[in-house]
């Protein structure tokens, strides 16, 4: 069993520390696309396209070829809101780790490292959207598929709650989109709780009901 260690980040880790997230995050691009895929929305335009073609056509290769263009195409698009996605988190903060999390008021990036490699990733800054919760924000967590089942995801976790409690915070949350299944036990395993689910605003997202749903972990319990 591979040993790691979960250290803060240093300005050498910046291009491994992109290179994990993009990794990470683009494991789920099969899966969007079969949520995507599911949804009823999708499968009547796809119904409605095939029956349309082969009522005018007579033939069964027309609609057939549309729909596979059609799915080639809807793949692309999840492609490219992926893309566009990761290449907002390098602008949000990836491409400036140490600007963005580590100078800020009650902010840090954490790797996990293993043989001298970056193998994972995680962050936390202040809740900008509930700034009067005491709550810390849990972000960018990433673990390369070659070292899950080793606790770092775990680890990551701890590291993030452990420096909540340092600085007095009575709660850490995060958002996990409705595709990322494993992390979302994972958060579960360590104490998360599910406490709301909203659509992402984006056009397509909503047509495809796309979804982040919302965990917090309390570092203080409610009395009573």
């Amino acid at each position: 069993m591979a040993e790691f260690q979960i250290r803060r980040y240093r300005d050498e880790d910046q291009e491994a520390v992109k290179e994990t997230f993009m990794l990470a995050m683009s494991e789920h691009i099969p899966s969007t696309f079969m949520h995507m895929l599911r949804q009823p929305l999708t499968q009547a335009t796809l119904a409605c396209v095939f029956c349309a073609l082969l009522a005018t056509s007579g033939s069964v290769l027309l609609p057939v070829l549309a729909v596979t263009l059609l799915l080639a195409g809807a793949r692309q698009l999840v492609d490219y809101s992926f893309a566009r996605y990761i290449e907002s988190c390098h602008r949000g903060g990836l491409d400036r780790v140490r600007e963005a999390y580590m100078e800020g008021k009650d902010s840090c990036f954490w790797v996990a490292e293993s043989e001298g490699r970056v193998v994972g990733t995680v962050a936390c800054l202040p809740s900008r959207k509930h700034q009067g919760e005491e709550c810390l924000e849990l972000k960018r967590m990433a673990v390369r598929r070659t070292h899950r089942g080793l606790g770092i995801g775990k680890a990551l976790c701890q590291v993030v709650a452990e420096f909540a409690r340092e600085k007095n915070y009575s709660q850490v949350l995060l958002y996990s989109s409705v595709v990322q299944t494993d992390a979302q036990k994972l958060y579960e395993r360590v104490g998360y709780r599910r406490v709301g689910e909203s659509v992402v605003p984006q056009l397509l997202a909503k047509l495809l009901n796309f979804t982040l749903i919302e965990y917090r972990y309390k570092l203080v319990e409610d009395d009573g």
